[in-house]
């Protein structure tokens, strides 16, 4: 038993560590991003905001080709060549000298990074599923959410002792740890007569039958609005707080702190979702997430910040309830689809954050002097996704 208990944290360990990378890419830059500005010659402010935005596009773009790719040739194989687009992409955004290169390698980096990222919810499918899946993954992201807390930290560390372009650097080395790691101790889930070639219908047919499940669709719908409403924060939060507050030294702990809220929240689901199951935790934090946004929108309309510590509050009190929303949503969108869960994981995958990537750009363009947009995004995206979740349970 302890053996097997032990196995259990080593995979849910791995499974996260695949997926912090992604984390790592994106976090471990904040701190960098107005040096970098100057450094590729942007001419405004907000457009760093694309060097985080457009990394999600490229994971939204690589699904497709990794997900039906891991269900034709297996997982591991598909991992191994997503790590190797991401290693490309990492040494052109070391040497770009515009924003229009910069941008492509971070979509790049997105791409390669797509392939873990996608398929360790396609491993987690393979060998899990319900609520106990919903387990798994809400225990794996909580050791995500780590990555958060200190990357930041670090990349503003690695900033101030080397240079931006180390920040790249050592994701590298990071990722050539993990990858190694992965090759030695995960055995391969998707057997030889489980596998679909790789085909074009194979992608046309998962789509069809994807479109067929309301249930697949609507909490698709549903996360690209929570996702895109969560990127406006994440792509602007360095403007946020080293610009609008003046707390350049302060951002990455701010950030850790933060982040620390929602893993607070992924670590009670994973407890709460086997009692209360996971629509009940997401109808209760999906509303909770509307009236929060709507509460801070009546007490801050006139646009003029608050202090720091309320501005603080509002936030945590916000990625608390997205906290119960991550892992839960994307679990029931998969759980009618099980049986194609790679196809499953690239089509819902890519339509979220082809959703989520023009909220974020949008809302982050209205961010120069205030932080009231975030709220009223946050208001528009949870109240329009409190309507859809009432026509999925009515439908139902």
């Amino acid at each position: 038993m302890s053996n097997q208990r032990a196995s259990q944290i080593e995979f849910i360990a791995l499974m996260a560590s695949l997926m912090s990378v992604v984390a790592l890419a994106i976090d471990a830059l904040l701190p960098a991003l107005d040096v970098i500005g100057i450094a590729i010659g942007t001419r405004q402010a907000v457009d760093n905001q694309l060097l985080i935005i457009m990394i999600f596009l490229g994971l939204g773009i690589g699904p497709l080709l990794f997900g039906p790719l891991s269900d034709s040739i297996g997982r591991k194989p598909s991992v191994y060549f997503g790590f190797v687009v991401f290693f490309i992409a990492s040494i052109v955004c070391v040497y770009a000298k515009s924003l229009e290169v910069m941008v492509a390698g971070r979509i790049l980096q997105g791409i390669g990074l797509a392939a873990p990222r996608t398929i360790c919810i396609a491993i987690i499918r393979d060998m899990y599923s319900g609520d106990y899946m919903a387990r798994i993954m809400s225990f794996v992201t909580v050791v995500f959410i780590l990555v958060p807390v200190i990357a930041p930290a670090l990349g503003k560390w690695i900033l101030d002792h080397y240079n931006w372009e180390a920040i790249f650097y050592v994701q590298v080395v990071i990722g050539v740890i993990i990858a190694f790691w992965f090759w030695r101790r995960q055995r391969e889930t998707l057997l030889p007569d489980r596998r679909v070639p790789f085909t074009l219908s194979v992608f046309t047919n998962g789509l069809r039958e994807i479109l067929r499940h309301k249930q697949t669709m609507g909490y698709t719908i549903i996360t690209g609005f929570v996702v895109g409403s969560f990127m406006v924060y994440l792509s602007a939060s360095q403007q946020i707080f080293s610009t609008q507050y003046g707390l350049k030294d302060e951002f990455p702990y701010i950030f850790a702190a933060l982040a620390i809220a929602v893993g607070v929240a992924i670590l009670l689901n994973g407890v709460l979702v086997l009692r209360l199951g996971m629509e009940k935790l997401v109808s209760t934090a999906l509303l909770a997430f509307f009236i929060i946004s709507l509460v801070y929108i009546g007490l801050h309309y006139t646009g003029e910040n608050p202090s720091v510590m309320v501005l603080l509050l509002f936030f945590a009190l916000q990625f608390f309830a997205i906290g119960f929303l991550f892992g839960n949503l994307r679990a029931l969108a998969m759980e009618p689809v099980g049986h194609i869960a790679g196809i499953a994981a690239a089509i819902t995958g890519l339509i979220s954050t082809l959703m989520a990537v023009p909220i974020s750009t949008f809302v982050g363009r209205y961010l120069a002097a205030s932080t009231l947009p975030v709220f009223i995004g946050f208001a528009a995206c949870s109240g329009i996704s409190v309507i859809v979740l009432w026509y999925i349970k009515r439908k139902r």
